[in-house]
Parts: C-alpha cells; sequence; structure tokens
C-alpha cells in the first residue's frame, strides 16, 4: 500500500489529462476508476505538436517509448513570411531533459490509442458511456453517484472532463471558455520530403498558417483565421474549403495545400481560452487539464500542461499528506505555470488580430515560454 492517505480516486475524462493521471496513480499503487462519457477513448483526429515537457510526462507513466516508434522528432520552429522566405529560426530547447527530443509531432490518435490500451492493462476500472450524475463530499471520502446506476465511495473525485467540464460546473465554479477571436483549421497531409521540423507562415491573407511533420509520410497542417459562422465548426470532407481558404501561401505550405483531396478530412474549431483563477478545489474533489485552464494553441503546450498537472498531482498525492494539504499546494505550484504560458498564448493571438501592435515580437515569446517550461514542473 502506498505511503498515501489516497487510496481510491475516481476520474472523469479519459483524455490526455485523465489518462496520465490514471497510468500515474496505478504505477503507485493507487486503485483508479476513470468514466467517460465515449463508448471508445480510442483516437480519431488531426495530428498535435508535443513539447519536451510533454514527452518527459508521457515518459514517466510509460507511453512514450510506443509513440516515438509513430511520430516524427525534431528541435527547431521557424517562422517564415507568406511567400516561404524565412524570417527566423528559433532552437527549441530540451524542455524534457536528455532523455527525450526538444519536440515531437504524432497523430493525436496514436496517442489515444496508447492511453486506451494501456489503461485497462495498468488495472484501471475503466467505465465508457458513463458519468457523474451527483456527488456528496462527506468529509472523509466523496460518494459519487454514476450514470450507469452505481455509486462509488472515493478518497478523491478529480474532474479532468475538458474544457466543457461537467464536473467544473458541479463543483460550483461559474467560470466559462470564452473565445479567443480565432478560428483553426486541421488536417493531416503528405509530408513534402524538405519538411523537417514546425513551421509557421506570417503575413498572409488569414492570420497565420503551418505545419507539424508527425511521421516520415504524414504532417498535420493549419491554418488560423477569424471566428467564421457556427455552421464551419465541425469535422468533415472539407479539403476543397481549406485549399480555397489557404490560398496566398507559398513556400511548402503551399505545397502541403495544393496536395490536399477535395474530399479530404479537416476540422474548424472556434479557438477559445479558458481559465479558473479561484481555487480549483472544492474540499475532496479537484479539476485540472482543461477544465482547469486551456490555452490557444500558439505555443503547443496544452497538452504538455495537462500531462505535467497529472503526473505532479499524482506525485503529491502519494507523499503521505492529507489530501485537504494537497490540494492547495497542487494548485500554488501549477498555477504560475499555466498562467504565464496561457497569457503569452492570449499575447500572440492577441498580435495576431492585430499586427500593426508596436512592439510584437512572437519568435520572442514563444522561445521565452519554451525556455520557462525547462524548469521542473
Amino acid at each position: 500500500m502506498p505511503d498515501s492517505q489516497t487510496r481510491r480516486v475516481l476520474i472523469v475524462g479519459g483524455g490526455i489529462a485523465g489518462g496520465v493521471l490514471a497510468l500515474a496513480l496505478r504505477k503507485r499503487g493507487i486503485e483508479v476508476v476513470l468514466v467517460d462519457l465515449r463508448t471508445d477513448l480510442g483516437g480519431v483526429g488531426h495530428g498535435i505538436t508535443l513539447q519536451g515537457n510533454a514527452l518527459k510526462a508521457f515518459k514517466s507513466v510509460g507511453i512514450y517509448d510506443r509513440l516515438a516508434e509513430r511520430a516524427y522528432a525534431f528541435d527547431q520552429v521557424r517562422l517564415r513570411q507568406a511567400d516561404g522566405s524565412l524570417m527566423v529560426e528559433i532552437d527549441t530547447p530540451p524542455m524534457g531533459g536528455a532523455e527525450v527530443p526538444p519536440t515531437m509531432g504524432a497523430l493525436r490518435g496514436d496517442l489515444a490509442n496508447i492511453i486506451a490500451a494501456d489503461l485497462p492493462a495498468a488495472g484501471v476500472d475503466v467505465r465508457l458511456g458513463t458519468t457523474v450524475e451527483s456527488y456528496e463530499d462527506d468529509g472523509d471520502s466523496v460518494i459519487v453517484q454514476l450514470s450507469d446506476g452505481t455509486r462509488e465511495r472515493v478518497d478523491l473525485l478529480v474532474g479532468a472532463d475538458g474544457i466543457r467540464s461537467k464536473v467544473r460546473s458541479m463543483m460550483g465554479i461559474t467560470d466559462e471558455p470564452t473565445p479567443v477571436g480565432m478560428g483553426i483549421w486541421r488536417t493531416v497531409a503528405r509530408r513534402p520530403e524538405a519538411m523537417d521540423c514546425s513551421e509557421v507562415y506570417y503575413g498572409g491573407p488569414k492570420f497565420k498558417a503551418g505545419y507539424t511533420p508527425i511521421s516520415d509520410e504524414l504532417c498535420y497542417a493549419f491554418l488560423i483565421e477569424g471566428n467564421l459562422d457556427r455552421s464551419f465548426v465541425g469535422e468533415g470532407p472539407k479539403g476543397a474549403v481549406l485549399k480555397e481558404r489557404g490560398q496566398g501561401y507559398g513556400g511548402i505550405w503551399g505545397q502541403v495545400r495544393d496536395g490536399i483531396a477535395d474530399d479530404a478530412i479537416v476540422n474548424y474549431q472556434w479557438i477559445e481560452a479558458m481559465r479558473v483563477e479561484s481555487p480549483w478545489y472544492r474540499g475532496r474533489t479537484v479539476i485540472i487539464g482543461d477544465a482547469a485552464h486551456a490555452c490557444p494553441p500558439l505555443i503547443a503546450q496544452g497538452a504538455a500542461m495537462c500531462a505535467e498537472d497529472a503526473v505532479v498531482l499524482a506525485e503529491m498525492l502519494t507523499v503521505g499528506d492529507k489530501i485537504e494539504d494537497v490540494l492547495p499546494a497542487f494548485m500554488e505550484r501549477r498555477f504560475p505555470r499555466v498562467r504565464m504560458v496561457l497569457d503569452n498564448s492570449l499575447q500572440l493571438a492577441e498580435w495576431e488580430i492585430h499586427p500593426e501592435t508596436p512592439g510584437a515580437d512572437p519568435g520572442r515569446v514563444m522561445a521565452e515560454t519554451l525556455h520557462a517550461v525547462m524548469e521542473e514542473a
């Protein structure tokens, strides 16, 4: 039995935050029940850019090596003009230490599949198509009523259920996600041989365009513009729409765009931000990841902040301290870091929406953020 006041935890949400937390807790001998409304935790969706601090967290729970087999590692990012001419090349620092690369592109679905396979293998009690209906905190434990009709008594309830967290609202936290004023198109496309790292194109007809290599054959391409009508939101065979809206960019991005099939699956979403500044905890219930803080994908730190939350919380829960002491200490440790990443991401968004802003320097802010997260999470 672990040296901990925590013996049994119920996690709501099986994404990066919830999945990594479940695996980290099981490695420390904690019993875990994980519920998710989805009927399948496996992967769908576009690519993802993972910085070294995310990879460090994945390595700590045993999923890094299998992800690395499928992914594409690199150590720099380039900023370009819309025509493809180089503005600046930024070496990405070793944010996760020497054992992992500074940055890696991957299929989001591969990451989800690996987590989904490892949860039951690690002994997590996974219940799909299930969520929390209500809960009661009696001071010594939390009694959770689940939608499948069962009741569970646990030491801690964790809401890792994303930016529209049900647990957050059940806790009485009234913060809601807010639109940033930008929308993002995402797709997976063939990777030109010359593409060897993430690149971002500025100064074109939209806010920016870019891509990340995610395997030897594939890349994740994106286009960011203003918020379009809600009818555009969602995923479907919209390759022709993305090609039309992505005109005006040259270089490798132009090659990628022109190679997209008209019926390629493309996702469009409004970019939203979320920051809960009041305590993330109430009694023996806590929210983590996007439920507490979600940042625009402009520095590629969203997944990293979720994964860091998970490994830090698991570590702090298993050192013998009372849960009532762990949760405020957890937020005190995590909040300055996630606030910095979110503030810098929002600053980049503001500069991209208003490129005439005096002193705008996205390269400097990106580099400063990546160096800052080299510090221990």
